[in-house]
């Protein structure tokens, strides 16, 4: 058994964490770029407070707030521009998996030349970044616990990771109690991407011991949570468990990569915009009844977490599941046609390729041409 295990990233989780963001900041830089969306931080009164506490640290900040679903290239660009331009030295992210996302970006091209989509595609590197902070808003993408940047180029649909350790994070500061202002949707939403990641973790061919026992406690909270949230359960246990376990999905993918079902939701949210969520939700059962085979034991583990019995049934608990989130859907219903399906199945072969080399069972090109089809 050979494996590496490489995760720095200072994780300060609990309630009312977020009030030591002045401090914790103040280790990495005397000016800071606050990245957020256009909106949601604002009217919550975080972006304030973490305004105040910077400055009360002694940190200069000032705001990058264009980051919309589905962060492009393009304003990862534009906001290192202004990083440079006003000679910051650490980047703080106020907000879900987009913001964290890009803000990892803008803090890799404000100190790297050249087209971000070299290094996307791995025919460039580089080992440097301006220092990161980040302060998740959602649990879902468990961005603050890997160092993972998904962007989308708008001049072609590409979406793929931006991959490398220095945009892993300094610190990351779970607060449950910022999560709290989600919408029922949203949660929904981004509470089955979390689940996903440990999934797709827990059955990759590059699995290992950590990532595993990571995978398999992010599920059973997730478990434990969700449906109850979403349903109305408020208790600080039940978001302290879902908290934890969207930054548990983050840190198990970074070691054990995602695989089919994200490899195939790329394709669809980076041609139509689709919410990241909803595009898994159509596709991750139909992955599931064709992929059990490939690993029969641990799609037990996970059948049997969400009330199964066998291997074969992991699919349908999945779908009972999404039924309960109201998020029973197809990609026909997201804005997917049937002539869509030549298109994505290629660009998944193109970015893509790890996420279909780690599934449990590597499908081809026909194999996923005929899963897109199935989930429409």
């Amino acid at each position: 058994m050979n494996f590496d295990h490489y995760l720095p990233v200072n994780i300060l989780f609990g309630c009312g964490r977020v009030h030591e963001v002045g401090n914790t900041v103040k280790k990495y830089g005397n000016k800071a770029l606050i990245v957020t969306g256009m909106s949601s931080a604002k009217k919550s009164g975080l972006y304030d407070l973490v305004k105040d506490h910077l400055q009360e640290a002694g940190v200069d900040s000032l705001l990058y707030d264009q980051v919309s679903q589905n962060p492009l290239t393009t304003t990862a660009i534009e906001g290192a521009k202004i990083a440079r331009e006003n000679h910051v030295d650490v980047v703080v992210a106020i907000g879900g998996g987009s913001i964290m996302d890009c803000a990892k970006a803008v803090a890799f091209l404000a100190v790297n030349d050249g087209d971000i989509n070299e290094y996307i595609f791995g025919i460039r590197h580089s080992d440097k970044a301006l220092n990161l902070v980040l302060i998740p808003t959602t649990c879902g993408t468990g961005s603050e616990g890997n160092g993972f940047a998904v962007l989308t180029n708008p001049e072609n649909g590409d979406k793929k990771s931006l991959r490398c350790n220095a945009i892993i994070a300094k610190a990351s500061i779970v607060d449950p109690e910022c999560m709290m202002t989600m919408p029922k949707k949203v949660l929904a939403s981004v509470g089955f991407d979390a689940l996903c990641h440990s999934i797709e973790a827990y059955t990759s061919r590059i699995a290992q011991p950590f990532s595993d026992a990571l995978a398999l406690y992010g599920m059973k909270m997730i478990a434990e949570s969700l449906t109850d949230l979403y349903l109305g359960d408020e208790s600080i246990e039940k978001w302290e468990k879902l908290s934890l376990a969207s930054t548990i999905g983050g840190m198990v993918i970074n070691q054990a990569g995602v695989t089919l079902a994200h490899g195939m939701e790329h394709p669809a949210s980076g041609l139509r915009n689709i919410v990241h969520g909803m595009g898994l939700a159509a596709l991750t059962p139909v992955v599931l009844d064709m992929s059990y085979k490939g690993n029969p034991e641990k799609f037990m583990d996970i059948a049997k977490i969400f009330g199964g019995k066998r291997e074969e049934e992991c699919g349908d608990r999945i779908r009972s599941l999404l039924q309960k989130l109201d998020m029973d859907i197809s990609l026909s219903k997201l804005g997917i046609v049937i002539d869509d399906i030549d298109w994505m199945t290629e660009n998944c072969m193109k970015v893509s390729a790890a996420g279909i080399a780690n599934h449990p069972i590597v499908f081809t090109k026909d194999q996923i041409a005929d899963i897109y089809q199935k989930a429409l």
